[in-house]
């Protein structure tokens, strides 16, 4: 959730949910995603409807303290589910052909690829900024994404390496670790798995040092991966700038109608 997006993050909420509904306005949401100006306002989806459109797909939930929680039948449940059944199978069969070089790995993104911001985004009324991000994080585990840690255990247990890479920033590093702990991941979360952007001090092996798109920064990571001796099997992440630019033999893009990030 980088910190220069929460405008765009807020527009993009609208159109993707209405296009996850099945609405018909793909094209709406393809001139607000290239920034281009709607024609009339019928080109843009009511904002209160799609948020309740938004809240129907996630199942949503409340409890006795107003927290929204997603549900586990809701259709985004049910999507998940067909996703992560496909990668099973591919991963399985990848592994049953041992073709290629390298030890088997698997990259996975952190936010509503593994954890689920849902929560914290109806909080923020999907209006996200650091400082919320931080307080959120220091003090209040996210659920784990439906199904993922049983996927993600399933893959150590059969002798794949876990890797995280999130565009969350450095400093977030312990509170991530402990929540990817709670919500049941069994690979370590330790610094040589656990990959998170660093302004301060990039690494060497980034050459577009502290200034990387999103596209860039993970790619580049994967290609260091690569680099120490492994084979990326399956790449996991809910934006398709945590899937784009290589360095992956299979990309398996999860949903989220809440955010969109290039």
């Amino acid at each position: 959730m980088p910190s220069s997006r929460t405008s765009l993050r807020v527009r993009i909420a609208a159109v993707t949910a209405a296009v996850v509904a099945g609405t018909g306005l793909y094209a709406a949401g393809a001139a607000t995603a290239d920034h281009k100006a709607p024609r009339t306002d019928k080109e843009i989806p009511n904002l209160a409807k799609v948020e309740d459109q938004i809240k129907a797909y996630y199942g949503d939930t409340v409890d006795k303290n107003g927290q929204h929680y997603a549900s586990a039948d809701s259709n985004y449940a049910k999507q998940l589910a067909g996703i992560q059944k496909k990668a099973k199978a591919q991963l399985e069969h990848t592994l049953k052909n041992k073709s290629g070089k390298g030890r088997p790995a698997i990259v996975l993104d952190v936010d509503d690829t593994t954890l689920l911001t849902y929560n914290y985004e109806l909080q923020q009324g999907f209006a996200f900024t650091p400082a919320s991000q931080d307080a959120y994080l220091k003090s209040t585990d996210m659920a784990p994404v439906f199904g993922m840690p049983q996927l993600v255990n399933w893959a150590q247990s059969k002798g794949i390496t876990v890797f995280y890479v999130t565009g969350r920033d450095e400093h977030q590093r312990d509170w991530s670790v402990r929540n990817l702990k709670n919500a049941g991941y069994k690979p370590a979360a330790d610094t040589a798995h656990f990959f998170l952007k660093n302004k301060k001090t990039p690494p060497a092996y980034l050459s577009c040092g502290a200034n990387c798109t999103t596209v860039e920064y993970k790619s580049g990571t994967r290609k260091h991966i690569e680099s120490e001796g492994y084979r990326i099997i399956g790449n996991f992440g809910d934006q398709y700038s945590d899937l784009a630019g290589g360095y992956a033999e299979h990309t398996y893009k999860l949903p989220n109608p809440m955010y969109f990030l290039p």
